[in-house]
């Protein structure tokens, strides 16, 4: 069956795509809409009008192709056929037209849409260029500078905002029933003024200055260090002012292949199909969810405060519940200054923000929080404490209400037993600050109803959030392998390295932050509290933590006291080493008799790596974790764990399971101790030459 469907209306060729759900172009979409046009060159029609069914234009490339060897006709050549037409070409836009889409659109000769529409080339995300134009045509049609920025930021602009600058032509504030009228009328206009074709290609080469593309990698390499993608965009479009259309196009397409081919390709693919394949759980499918039409929150801190700003912005009414009313309008005036913030940076405006603020509605009687849809207790990390609240939201809260932890390490089962309805109890586990990091640990109890983890994955989405489903243990996906990869970064403080070369090693790696960073910021009194709980055996070796104890006795907390590993500027927060800290790691260093010696970074990163590597191997042979994509996508969202390297598991295998296994065995007999005992899924898959991506397609764990 065409995936095209050609008519002629009053004179006007109307070539229709309807390849569900997006309009990905597929070989076979290609093809069709090759021979719709080939239909139209010698027929009646005036002028032809490019135009999409379903709920968008097409919203780029079919993804699933790129690893298979090349059909025809390809993309480039199908732009080719529809820019040389002799009959003006209109696209007429909806949804998105994003990467080939917005490329299959400049190959049109005018371009109109509706204002909701938005326009993109987001295979930078994808560690792509465009390959099919984009880098040449789009410098030709709205300039060098902008071209540079949509190309390499990757991020979709609205319709209004093309039509300034030039890349749509006519913008209609309608909804969709009325695109396909509206654009017949602009392409009859187009005809009555005898416009004719104006091709994007013929368009004169943009100029640009050489300071302006040297400029413009600087901030690249500030803002994507370590990318390749980002960087071969800026020789893309600037072959477009060097070359002639033919030339740069090729150029181009070299370039393309470099990127498609690259492991950073390689590894942001796997991310794509990972998060798509993340908020899908086994065995729930055709499971109805519970509706959710409001929400509790208790406790209004940091956390609970930021997950209130969650549901508030997604237009569902929240009841916060503090214990009294001064720490109530602490956390209020706390979520208003967040409001104001995302004003001041164009992300709300107040109209916006006071609809926000307006769906948060404090209380200290937890009598209001008797027939909310769904309660999210944010307490003090503390198993007790927990299970109180969780007691008392058993007596509170009506039949059917979902009961949440957003614990980050503690017992969902223990917790879940404190109520006569351990089934309606789930874990969501947010990330600090909630109301930014994307990430959504959904844990699932041993009693939890399927009907209750349907609605978490559904609801996260909601949000906005990212979900991934976790089994319970201490700490879950995350926090678990936080834990060895934290107490590495530890080890190798006491060993002989510094803070801001254990740091750096790792974020010029591509870690959004190093791991000594990233405590001050959290807090170091949060693992310090958490280690209270633990025994002797549970804390593991002490030289993993007693640098961090020290310095929280002495009231160095991290970034929110000034001092921790770092000192920071009380302005700025920028950090800079302490000659105190150095003092410090020395005399725990003698305390546990430790020789310190020289570090490289290559060592450095080698054992937090495989740390992670390995403990994430246990989660998947435990089934805490569905599927390796999930842990990296867990890494990559909650962590800063680079995408273009694809997670800790991809990273593994692509390294080679052989070799990892091999750099384990070398750690454990050099340094003993539970982080390097080898996972047996590890061993597994190395003797049988696997990798954790083929074990996973034939296994279900979970």
């Amino acid at each position: 069956m065409s995936l095209v469907h050609y008519e002629i209306r009053d004179g006007i060729g109307v070539i229709r795509l309807n390849n569900p759900p997006v309009n990905a172009l597929s070989t076979a979409l290609r093809r069709d809409i090759q021979e719709a046009f080939a239909a139209a060159r010698e027929d009646a029609s005036e002028a032809l009008l490019l135009i999409c069914d379903g709920r968008t234009f097409v919203a780029g490339a079919d993804i699933s192709e790129f690893d298979k060897p090349p059909q025809p006709p390809s993309l480039p050549e199908v732009i080719e056929q529809i820019e040389q037409s002799h009959k003006p070409v209109i696209a007429s836009l909806h949804g998105t037209a994003l990467g080939g889409g917005l490329e299959l659109a400049l190959a049109c000769h005018y371009r109109c849409g509706l204002a909701s529409a938005r326009v993109g080339l987001p295979e930078v995300k994808l560690g792509l260029l465009p390959g099919a134009g984009g880098t040449q045509r789009l410098p030709r049609l709205v300039g060098v500078e902008k071209a540079l920025k949509i190309i390499s930021g990757g991020k979709p602009i609205p319709a209004v905002e093309a039509e300034k600058m030039g890349l749509l032509d006519r913008v209609f504030d309608t909804g969709a029933a009325d695109l396909l009228p509206r654009a017949l009328e602009y392409a009859r206009e187009i005809i009555d003024r005898r416009a004719g074709p104006r091709r994007v290609g013929e368009l004169p080469a943009p100029s640009a200055g050489a300071e302006t593309f040297s400029q413009f990698r600087q901030q690249l390499d500030k803002r994507s260090r370590g990318q390749l993608a980002p960087q071969l965009i800026v020789d893309a479009v600037q072959a477009a002012t060097e070359q002639p259309l033919q030339r740069g196009l090729e150029t181009e397409r070299q370039l393309f292949v470099q990127c498609r081919e690259s492991d950073q390709s390689h590894a942001l693919r796997h991310v794509f199909f990972a998060e798509r394949e993340a908020a899908r759980v086994d065995g729930l499918e055709g499971v109805e969810p519970r509706p959710v039409h409001s929400v509790g929150i208790i406790g209004a801190g940091t956390m609970g405060g930021g997950i209130a700003m969650c549901f508030a912005s997604a237009g569902i009414p929240v009841t916060l519940l503090e214990m009294n009313g001064e720490a109530l309008e602490r956390g209020r005036a706390a979520i208003e200054r967040n409001y104001a913030t995302a004003v001041r940076r164009g992300k709300l405006d107040e109209v916006q923000k006071e609809r926000c603020l307006a769906a948060i509605r404090g209380t200290t009687d937890y009598g209001d929080l008797a027939q909310v849809d769904l309660v999210i207790e944010a307490v003090f990390e503390d198993l007790n404490v927990k299970r109180e609240v969780f007691a008392r939201l058993d007596r509170t809260c009506r039949p059917g209400a979902i009961l949440a932890s957003n614990t980050s390490y503690q017992d969902l089962d223990a917790i879940a037993a404190a109520t006569a309805r351990p089934y309606d109890v789930v874990g969501l586990h947010f990330f600090s600050p909630a109301n930014i990091m994307k990430l959504l640990e959904v844990v699932r109890g041993k009693r939890t109803a399927d009907d209750v983890l349907a609605t978490a994955m559904k609801l996260a989405k909601r949000i906005g959030k990212m979900p991934v489903l976790s089994g319970v243990c201490y700490g879950f996906i995350g926090n678990r392998m936080l834990r060895r990869y934290g107490s590495q970064a530890q080890l190798c403080l006491i060993e002989g390295a510094s803070p801001e070369q254990v740091d750096g090693a790792m974020e010029s790696w591509g870690m959004a932050m190093g791991p000594i960073a990233v405590g001050d910021l959290a807090g170091l009194d949060i693992g310090y509290r958490a280690r209270q709980s633990l025994d002797d055996e549970q804390k593991g070796d002490p030289r993993s933590y007693c640098i961090a104890d020290a310095l929280v006795e002495q009231g160095r907390l991290g970034q929110k006291s000034g001092a921790g590993f770092y000192r920071y500027d009380a302005e700025t927060r920028s950090r800079k080493p302490d000659p105190l800290v150095a003092s410090l790691i020395e005399e725990k260093a003698t305390e546990f008799d430790v020789v310190r010696r020289t570090f490289t970074d290559a060592e450095i990163r080698e054992r937090l790596l495989l740390a992670l590597v390995n403990e994430g191997a246990k989660i998947l042979e435990e089934g805490i974790a569905q599927r390796p994509g999930d842990i990296d996508v867990v890494y990559i969202y909650g962590y800063g764990f680079p995408a273009h390297r694809g997670g800790p598991m991809f990273y593994a295998d692509s390294r080679g399971l052989r070799g990892v296994y091999a750099a384990i065995c070398d750690l454990q007999a050099q340094y003993g101790g539970d982080c390097w005992e080898p996972a047996p899924l590890l061993r597994e898959l190395a003797e049988s030459e696997m990798t954790f991506a083929g074990w996973a397609e034939g296994n279900r764990q979970f």
